[in-house]
Order: C-alpha cells, then sequence, then structure tokens
C-alpha cells in the first residue's frame, strides 16, 4: 500500500513533537529570536518616534504641508494690494489664500503702560495654513480675541503662563504708506480678550487679531500664505509664484529634508538590530542542525514507510517556521512592553519637569505585521539547510549513520 502524503495537520503534530522532546533548547531558541526581533522593533521604534518628534514639530496642521509662503523681498519696497489677491483666488492650482499684513500698534491692559508692538492683521484660517499654533491656550476664534507672543507679555509685566488668558487689552493699530510714513490709526480696539500665548522667545512684542475686527481693512499686505490644491502641483505653483518676483518658502521643504535625515537614523539603527538578529538567525540554524542528527532515524523510519523527500523537506520547514514565528512573537511582545515602559518613563519625566508627553518609541503597526513574515521567512532560511540534508537520505544511510 503506497504511503499516503502527510496532510498539513499531521506535518504540524510532528513538528510540535520536538518541542515536547526538548523544550529546554527550543524555548532558548526561541528566547535568542525574540531578543533579536525585539531589538530590531525597539531600534527601528525609536528612529519613527524621532521622526515624529521632529516633523511634528515643523508640521503641525496637515493643510501648511501644502502651503507657501510669498512675499515681495524687502528692498523692493513692493507691497501686496488687494485686486491681487482676487487674481490669486482664480490660479487653477490654488486651493486657498490667506493674507497677513503688519502694521505697528499699540498696546496696553488695566495696570500697565502703553507699549508699542507690531501687529499681525489676518484671516481666521491663518493659523490653520501656517501651522502655528500658540503654546498656550488656543487659536483666535472670534473678531474680540488675540493671540500675542510671550515678548509682549514680559515687556507689560504680565504672567505668561495660563494665568494671563482671558486677560483684557486695548489695542491701536497705525496703518501706513508705502514709504512706512503713519497715515492714520486704523482702529482702538478695546476689551480685546487673550486667547493664547506663542512661547518663542525670537519672536518680537506682537499682537495677532483678525481683519474683521476692525474698521478699515488694510491698504496692503506684506504676506499672503498660498494653499495648493494637492501636492502633485506645489512645486508648479511655486515655480510660478518665483516667476512673478515672490521670494516663497515652503514647510514641505523642512519635512522633506527632516525626513532624510530621520530615515537615514532609522535605516542606521535598522542594520544594528538587524546584526543582533543575525546572530539569533545562527542560533535557530545551529538548534535545527542538531535537531537534525538526532533525528536520523527517525527519518530513516519515515522513509522506509514510504515518506517522500518533499514530506520530510516540509516536516522540518514547518517546525523552523513555527519556532520563527514564536520567536517573532514573543520579540513583538518584549519590545512593545519595553517601548511602552520607557515611554512611561520618559513622558513621567518630562511632565515632571514642566514639559509635554513625549512617546519616543513609536511603532507602526505595518512594521509589525513585516517583522511578523520576516521572521517566519527567518526560520525557513534557517531550516532549509538541515530539511534539505533530511529529504536528501536515503534509508539506508539514515540507519547506517545511526
Amino acid at each position: 500500500m503506497p504511503f499516503k502524503q502527510l496532510r498539513f495537520s499531521e506535518l504540524l503534530i510532528l513538528s510540535l513533537r520536538s518541542f515536547r522532546t526538548n523544550p529546554q533548547r527550543s524555548l532558548l531558541t526561541i528566547m535568542g529570536m525574540s531578543i533579536g526581533i525585539a531589538t530590531v522593533l525597539l531600534l527601528v521604534s525609536l528612529g519613527y518616534g524621532l521622526q515624529y518628534i521632529l516633523i511634528g514639530k515643523l508640521m503641525t496642521t496637515e493643510d501648511s504641508l501644502i502651503t507657501m509662503e510669498i512675499a515681495y523681498p524687502t528692498e523692493s519696497n513692493i507691497t501686496i494690494k488687494a485686486p491681487y489677491l482676487e487674481t490669486l483666488k482664480g490660479y487653477q492650482d490654488v486651493a486657498e489664500i490667506s493674507p497677513v499684513a503688519e502694521f505697528p500698534g499699540e498696546i496696553s491692559s488695566k495696570g500697565t503702560s502703553k507699549l508699542l508692538i507690531n501687529t499681525e492683521i489676518i484671516e481666521p484660517s491663518y493659523f490653520r495654513l501656517a501651522g502655528i499654533l500658540p503654546n498656550i491656550g488656543k487659536p483666535i476664534e472670534n473678531d474680540q480675541g488675540t493671540v500675542v507672543s510671550n515678548q509682549t507679555l514680559t515687556a507689560l509685566g504680565l504672567d505668561t503662563s495660563e494665568l494671563s488668558l482671558g486677560k483684557m487689552f486695548n489695542l491701536k493699530v497705525f496703518y501706513q504708506d508705502n514709504q512706512n510714513n503713519i497715515s492714520e490709526e486704523a482702529n482702538s480696539l478695546k476689551e480685546l480678550s487673550l486667547q493664547g500665548v506663542i512661547s518663542d522667545n525670537t519672536m518680537p512684542p506682537t499682537a495677532i487679531i483678525v481683519a474683521n475686527s476692525l474698521s478699515k481693512n488694510p491698504p496692503f499686505y506684506s504676506k499672503v500664505l498660498v494653499k495648493a490644491k494637492n501636492v502633485n502641483v506645489l512645486e508648479t505653483l511655486r515655480d510660478k509664484m518665483i516667476s512673478e518676483g515672490f521670494l516663497v518658502s515652503a514647510k514641505i521643504d523642512l519635512v522633506t529634508q527632516a525626513r532624510k535625515i530621520t530615515n537615514i537614523i532609522t535605516i542606521i539603527l535598522g542594520v544594528f538590530g538587524i546584526t543582533a538578529l543575525i546572530v539569533s538567525a545562527i542560533g535557530m540554524f545551529n538548534t535545527m542542525l542538531v535537531g537534525f542528527l538526532e533525528r536520523i532515524y527517525e527519518v530513516g523510519i519515515l522513509k522506509s514507510l514510504g515518506a517522500t523527500d518533499g514530506d520530510v523537506r516540509n516536516l522540518f520547514l514547518v517546525e523552523s517556521s513555527i519556532m520563527g514565528f514564536l520567536g517573532g512573537a514573543g520579540g513583538v511582545a518584549i519590545g512593545f512592553g519595553i517601548g511602552k515602559l520607557f515611554n512611561f518613563l520618559i513622558s513621567a519625566l518630562a511632565t515632571r519637569f514642566g514639559g509635554k508627553p513625549i512617546d519616543l518609541f513609536l511603532t507602526p503597526y505595518w512594521f509589525v505585521l513585516v517583522i511578523m513574515v520576516f521572521s517566519v521567512f527567518i526560520g525557513l532560511i534557517s531550516g532549509w539547510w538541515p530539511a534539505h540534508r533530511a529529504a536528501g537520505l536515503s534509508p539506508k544511510e539514515a540507519f547506517t549513520k545511526r
């Protein structure tokens, strides 16, 4: 009666037999594989965490990635007038614009002296397109609100923390002509509520208000935020703006450079991790080779009963695949656990010193899937040579070698 080809379930049962006969050796091999996988996971997660932190600082809103800032060179003494804004809106690749006007102003609060400041007159979309968010508080939500720099509060002798939020200010804005001569007082704003503070020590005393809070529109604008319809037309739109004499800056350039740097860091960290994984794979190969030498007689019996070369080969490959899978699962569990522990400790330390929680180790879910598939692949590679040797044995050779 010819030997029936082994089904997968039968191969699985026979493969698990080695785990029962040599549990200690199998466990140590799986642990070694798990440590290698955990090392790869941790180092790559560190690279992604650094990338997320760095790019997150540059790109606080999604729209800011496809938004560019255009302005004429200062030495040209050319300003952007309202009619040009209508022309800009009509460009095919332009999805949205947000003009920004800058004029001198005078701010004061109850119990403080008057302070000369720079006033930025914006549209409500400014914060979203610029990717600038107050470090304390929130963006302007109505015509009676303002966001100021921390230098403004410091110069007025006010607290630069959340305690100042909601404080009322009086503000005067002075429009100028193209020669920077003050021509008129645009408006006197009273009871202007502080809604946010930008904690940037390089930013001069500045107050940001929305244009609707003034009775007169600005006579000209210093810069315009231009959002492209999508990232594919951003380069074309930038070239068009440059051809019209504008200086153009786009956050996507900074983000691209930052991503290149962090990708290199991630690759370097991954190489160190893969080195540890190779050492683990060598250990698994050794285990599979020793297992083959110990089971030569068993192979001979299977061959005598009619098992094909493919059955014997598959038996060893299934065993090594299971070992690789368990090593990958253990490595993911260890890597995730250590990463979460480090994130908790670092966040607790940062919060204690007045900072914000930080996730230094960040693991993409797709990478977990890749690493599990890779673990099984490593198992297959480690078991291939012992499987090939076992498949090539004849019953006579197996019994003789025993």
